[in-house]
């Protein structure tokens, strides 16, 4: 082997170690609510592996991360409170006053407020997360659950399932500022990027509603149909949008599958087949994957987004609901 062909190759090999250094380096760590396990899953999104199991309160679904990725905050829906861990030692560290049965809710661009859907008691509870302190409590429609917030941080956008609508609430005053019907059973609420749209799915209704949110009113209705799928189990539930807004991706409930929808023709492009009873959806920071929580069959999907292929399961606690991930 001649010396040049040699340090070809030295170099070769240590490009390759620093690539394989630099791909280890944009792992990240997926956290997902299991409201029958009463638990979180810890996932290596680098390894696709679960790598602890903390204890939390009972019935956890909604989940969030602080800011600084330090603290991790879950609905405990059955003990009325949000608990918040301590995301280098997983264990509980204090619990927020968060009114009755918190199911979703969504943290301020800022780090603080904590916006708050009490599906028992049709309102939304503003928690001011360093002090404690209850802020605001907004009466909004029958069994609230989606939380969504424009990316100026200006409007609140929460969806009440039994009344059907989605509610814009001004930030600033903590008022409703305008009511919008849309189909039955809206469980999800999401800003497409440049806050220009807000998509809010209907899981009886088996539609998502494109609002325009300049006018607040319906634009587009998108609608599903999948060959040897009874119509009655395409009920979309968790919505997320692409940051350059090209895609958006829904998960389908009992007809375990996403639908991947080109949101300039609002188009199905593909359905992806993932586990049972698919619920939520989280990107991972660079949104080259997309964790599923699947409910019924008590795992996660991950997605490999460029090329739209389910790449791994990853079997979790019981009932998997939520699921949020780090940017680090």
């Amino acid at each position: 082997m001649g010396r040049r062909f040699r340090a070809s190759v030295s170099v070769a090999v240590l490009a390759g170690a620093w690539l394989g250094l630099s791909e280890a380096a944009q792992a990240f760590t997926a956290y997902v609510t299991n409201e029958k396990g009463n638990s979180v899953s810890v996932i290596d999104t680098n390894t696709m592996a679960v790598t602890a199991t903390w204890k939390v309160g009972r019935r956890p679904r909604g989940i969030t991360l602080s800011k600084d990725d330090k603290e991790l905050f879950v609905c405990a829906s059955d003990d009325d409170r949000i608990d918040v861990l301590d995301t280098a030692t997983g264990k509980v560290t204090r619990s927020l006053r968060s009114g009755p049965d918190p199911e979703q809710f969504i943290l301020a661009a800022s780090g603080n407020p904590l916006y708050v859907a009490n599906e028992d008691d049709s309102q939304v509870t503003i928690i001011d997360i360093e002090k404690n302190k209850v802020l605001a409590e907004v009466p909004v429609g029958v069994e609230p659950e989606g939380m969504g917030l424009s990316p100026d941080g200006k409007v609140l956008v929460n969806t009440s399932e039994t009344t059907n609508m989605a509610h814009f609430i001004d930030t600033k005053t903590f008022e409703v500022i305008d009511n919008v019907l849309v189909d039955a059973r809206p469980r999800f609420a999401e800003f497409s990027g440049d806050g220009k749209t807000l998509w809010v799915s209907a899981e009886v209704g088996g539609t998502v509603s494109v609002i325009d949110v300049a006018t607040r009113k319906v634009i587009k209705k998108v609608t599903f149909k999948i060959p040897s799928v009874n119509d009655e189990q395409i009920q979309p539930v968790g919505v997320r949008l692409t940051k350059d807004g090209s895609k958006a991706f829904v998960a389908l409930g009992p007809a375990n599958r996403v639908a991947v929808v080109n949101t300039k023709t609002y188009e199905v492009e593909k359905y992806l087949p993932v586990g049972q009873r698919v619920w939520q959806l989280a990107f991972t920071p660079d949104e080259k994957q997309l964790y599923t929580t699947n409910g019924s069959s008590n795992d996660v999907s991950v997605i490999d987004v460029e090329n739209l292929k389910v790449l791994k399961s990853i079997q979790t606690g019981l009932l998997p609901w939520g699921v949020a991930i780090s940017k680090n």
